[in-house]
Parts: structure tokens; C-alpha cells; sequence
């Protein structure tokens, strides 16, 4: 499939797709504690860059990365200064200055491997932040000069996001969530 044949399917259809090297693919629907996580994330963001030049964007904003051509939809985008589209796909922003992916059983390998290594290729970001659905556990990738530092952060501690000049609580990521079940956790 062509981007173009891409971009009518996602034009022809409720539903989104992620895409990469031809082949296309539909996301799935998550829990009521991941769309808890997701919530909770966007308001701490949201709040913590208040009168800043940074945006935050939900899961419906697709991020397209321009030197692998991956398009895919994060939970939370964040973009600091304007928003660059990409040529092909105006709907598509290519200059993400942080994503948020909350973990669940049928993504965590993949936001941990291979969509971490498409989102190194973008220029403008800063972090990568991974939330587990399971634990109160926030695991930050920062890019320095020397390369991408590994942080966790655990109940109790504070997120420093340098990039976004924001600060969150891992426990307000948390906060008023259903428990989690072995069918919470499937999703």
C-alpha cells in the first residue's frame, strides 16, 4: 500500500491506522485504566505547560517520522513552538518534542522497541516517556549530546522533563484509577 492508499483508507474509515513500509495496520481500543492513565497524563502535561510555548496533542494527532516514514498515533504529543506537517499528510505533524505511549500487554514491545527506534530519527525530540498501566512506573528516555539517558520513576517521586521545562508527579498519573484486573490488563 501506497501513503497515499494509506491516507484514503484513514479518510474512508472511523477507524486508525499505524503505517510503515507499505503495510498498514489498526490500532486497538484500550481499558478503562489505560484511558484512566491517558487522561490523568494529558491533564498533568496540560497543566504543567500552562503559558508555555508547548502544546499538548491526544492520541487522535498522528506523528509521521520522516527518515523511516513511520505514521503512528501516541497516546500524548507534546510540540513546542509551531506545528510542521508533513508534505504528503497535512494531518500529520512531524516536529514532536515529547510522546507519551501508556504501556499495555499488546503495544509494550512494541513502544519499547521498534516504535522508540523510528522516534529517535526525530530531530526536535527531547523525550520518550513510557507509563505502565500495571504500577505506578514512569520510565523517561532523554536525549543529551550523548546520546538517549534512561530514567524510572516510581510512586512518590517527581518527572523532571527538562526538554518541556515541565515537572509531574508520578502519583497524580495515578490518581482515582479502576483497579486493575487480569482483564484490564489484556488491553
Amino acid at each position: 500500500m501506497t501513503y497515499a492508499e494509506y491516507l484514503e483508507l484513514e479518510r474512508s474509515t472511523d477507524m486508525r491506522h499505524e503505517y510503515l513500509a507499505g503495510e498498514a495496520w489498526m490500532m486497538s481500543g484500550g481499558t478503562p485504566r489505560h484511558a484512566g492513565i491517558k487522561t490523568n497524563l494529558t491533564v498533568a502535561v496540560a497543566a504543567s505547560l500552562r503559558k508555555s510555548p508547548c502544546r499538548t496533542y491526544d492520541a487522535d494527532l498522528k506523528i509521521r517520522v520522516v527518515a523511516t516514514g513511520l505514521a503512528t498515533y501516541p497516546d500524548l504529543s507534546v510540540i513546542c513552538g509551531g506545528l510542521e506537517t508533513h508534505p504528503e499528510d497535512p494531518n500529520a505533524a512531524v516536529n514532536p518534542t515529547a510522546l507519551f505511549e501508556v504501556l499495555s500487554p499488546s503495544t509494550e514491545a512494541r513502544d519499547r522497541g521498534g516504535k522508540f527506534q523510528h522516534a529517535q530519527q526525530i530531530p526536535s525530540l527531547r523525550h520518550y516517556v513510557l507509563v505502565s498501566q500495571d504500577e505506578p512506573l514512569v520510565e523517561v528516555y532523554s536525549r543529551s549530546e550523548g546520546g538517549w539517558l534512561y530514567t524510572t520513576h516510581r510512586a512518590g517521586e517527581q518527572i523532571a522533563l527538562t526538554g518541556l521545562g515541565a515537572t509531574l508527579a508520578v502519583d497524580d498519573l495515578y490518581l482515582d484509577l479502576p483497579p486493575l484486573s487480569d482483564a484490564a490488563s489484556a488491553g
